[in-house]
This record gives structure tokens, C-alpha cells and sequence, in this order.
């Protein structure tokens, strides 16, 4: 495995207990060094990607991981 690989996993052993989709307020406690507003300019900016249905945004745990994971 490479390094980023082995990052992926750590990401998804540390993320095991959160549901596979969360809103924003999950997401927060899962990066509590970033605040709301940077929460919603990356997920406004596709940084990392959610679905948008009426005020709330959902966000696919794999996309988290992915963006802490990429380069």
C-alpha cells in the first residue's frame, strides 16, 4: 500500500462511526478545525462533494475522506 492509501484507511477507521451520509453539523464534528462558514464555501465549491435537497446538505462520508486524502 502507499502512503495515500494507507491514509484513505486510517480516514475510515477514524470515520467508523459516523453514518455513511451526514449534514453539515455532523461534518463539523468530524473536522472540528474548520468552521461553518468553510464548511459550506468547500461544499459550495464541489471542494468536497454533497447533495443539496432544499436548505440541507448531505455529504457521502467517501467524500470527506477524499478530500482530506487528496493532494
Amino acid at each position: 500500500m502507499n502512503d495515500e492509501e494507507n491514509l484513505e484507511e486510517y480516514c475510515k477507521t477514524i470515520f467508523a462511526d459516523y453514518p455513511d451520509v451526514v449534514k453539515v453539523n455532523t461534518l463539523k464534528e468530524m473536522l472540528p478545525k474548520i468552521g461553518k462558514n468553510k464548511i459550506y464555501k468547500l461544499l459550495q465549491e464541489k471542494e468536497i462533494l454533497s447533495k443539496r435537497i432544499g436548505r440541507d446538505y448531505y455529504i457521502p462520508k467517501i467524500s470527506i475522506i477524499k478530500y482530506l486524502t487528496k493532494k
